[in-house]
């Protein structure tokens, strides 16, 4: 059965959402539409990138993810469908593929579908559909678009790497309050070498020792560990870590290796 995931800014209490899923129904009755989130914050591409990234392999391959994000057009900001990892992608070209993908694509399109005059403000249920609609039915990348070789770059805050020190962020705070940061075990393990090390985040918070699980400390007690998206986070068993310890997106955080 095709499938076409959705991650978009348009939340649930007004009718886009509907539309968007009629839309595909319509040019595709038999697909299997799965909602990844509508709850995105307006534009906030870096956190759908983060999302998405996080789970887009958990589903078949040839699997169609439609990013439903800052889908106006402008001649920065244009539409791709983007075959990676063997799966398909289609969004706009406004720096979010660029989040998402860890290596050069197999294959881009710019997608040449002519927009029409009935959806001229709501290009994500005319443009956007009929290109995951006919990628979803087995048809091919080059058939809606020209081939391109540049997809748009979009540089976030990245750990800064000392000798003796890892400066990250905060990047996503989840719907339990966990606290997400931008650093990765890889990175972690590598700069770690086997040293004893100290996390620093706001109010003067500390933690020295990493867990497995939320519940290696008491109820209540405040830890660390890398999660399913191998991204660092800071925890509090059976609490909530971000309202708790007053961390939000940005926040910065120190790790000193000793």
């Amino acid at each position: 059965m095709a499938i076409i995931t959705l991650t978009t800014d348009l939340g649930y209490k007004d009718f886009y959402q509907a539309a968007l899923k009629g839309s595909i129904l319509s040019a595709l009755p038999t697909v299997n539409i799965i909602d990844i989130t509508h709850e995105i914050d307006a534009f906030n591409i870096a956190k759908a990138a983060f999302l998405l990234k996080n789970c887009y392999h958990y589903f078949p391959k040839n699997t169609v993810h439609l990013i439903g994000i800052d889908t106006v057009y402008s001649s920065s900001n244009k539409y791709l469908a983007i075959k990676y990892r063997d799966h398909f992608f289609v969004g706009s070209d406004n720096g979010i593929f660029s989040l998402i993908f860890e290596e050069a694509p197999q294959e881009v399109v710019e997608l040449n579908i002519l927009q029409s005059l009935k959806f001229l403000h709501f290009p994500l249920a005319d443009i956007f559909v009929k290109a995951a609609c006919h990628l979803a039915s087995g048809g091919a990348l080059q058939e809606i678009g020209e081939r391109t070789f540049e997809i748009q770059e979009k540089i976030y805050f990245r750990p800064v790497i000392e000798q003796n020190t890892i400066k990250g962020s905060v990047i996503f705070i989840d719907s339990f309050e966990n606290v997400i940061t931008n650093i990765t075990k890889d990175l972690f393990t590598k700069v770690q070498a086997g040293r004893k090390f100290e996390l620093h985040f706001k109010r003067g918070e500390t933690i020295n020792q990493l867990s497995w699980h939320y519940d290696e400390v008491l109820e209540g007690e405040k830890l660390c560990l890398f999660g399913i998206s191998d991204h660092l986070e800071i925890a509090i068993n059976k609490g909530k870590a971000g309202k708790l310890l007053g961390l939000k997106a940005n926040d910065m955080v120190l790790i000193e290796f000793k």
